[in-house]
């Protein structure tokens, strides 16, 4: 079935709201939500738990709720839990989120990868493709875990039609990779590349894939893309 993904909504612009974080200074940009949808979200966002880490953009942030919540609507999420990846971000720093939105609290912030036909230290370029070797942009479900290569493994259903709903025929899978770490950053001058999925580092595979496995929803983010447009989600 189609569904119109993020239905037309007034523009609302928060730039005259000072908003802080805890280390990354927000983007402040106008986003489709009503006004009381977006000062939920800016609520969330100021209330957010970061512990020693960074927070994300706030355009990014704010995309991947309203996203979110259109999703959990829809009956095709059931874990209040968010993963926000954010490519707009050099491949350098830890651009990948997870945040409960139960207790509104990051539960990790760390390294991810992208496809090695996506960018350098940074992603340029997308594809919904099979062979393509380039990540994907969009919402997705999180799905069932299998033991692979890479070891614990996380399959992943693209939800949007013509984006990356190819995601589970292209084998695009959260795993775990050696060349996502610090250590191949500094030999390297950028982090290592997968063949499209969201590498995360070894030693955090597992934590966070048990934490969104099995139906949370994960959305990576680019500048680049105008949300600002109905999209149609596929299920």
């Amino acid at each position: 079935m189609v569904y119109k993904f993020l239905p037309a909504f007034a523009v609302f612009l928060f730039s005259f709201l000072p908003i802080e974080s805890k280390k990354i200074a927000p983007v402040y940009a106008a986003y489709t939500a009503t006004p009381t949808l977006a000062m939920k979200i800016q609520s969330i966002y100021t209330s957010l738990d970061a512990k020693d880490y960074n927070l994300p953009q706030f355009e990014s942030f704010s995309n991947a709720l309203i996203g979110f919540y259109q999703l959990k609507e829809k009956g095709l999420i059931e874990k209040n839990i968010l993963t926000i990846v954010d490519f707009s971000l050099s491949s350098n720093v830890k651009r990948l989120w997870v945040i409960d939105l139960t207790t509104n609290a990051v539960l990790f912030n760390t390294l991810v990868a992208h496809g090695r036909n996506t960018g350098e230290e940074f992603a340029n370029s997308f594809s919904n493709q099979a062979d393509s070797f380039k990540s994907s942009l969009g919402f997705y479900t999180t799905a069932e875990v299998y033991n692979g290569k890479h070891g614990m493994s996380l399959k992943l259903d693209g939800l949007e039609k013509g984006i990356n709903d190819n995601a589970r025929e292209r084998a695009v899978v959260m795993h775990g990779a050696d060349y996502v770490s610090d250590t191949f950053i500094k030999g390297n001058k950028r982090l290592g590349r997968s063949q499209g999925c969201p590498a995360v580092p070894v030693e955090m595979n597992d934590k966070i894939i048990n934490v969104i496995k099995n139906k949370s929803c994960l959305y990576i983010y680019h500048s680049s893309r105008n949300h600002q447009v109905n999209l149609k989600l596929i299920s």
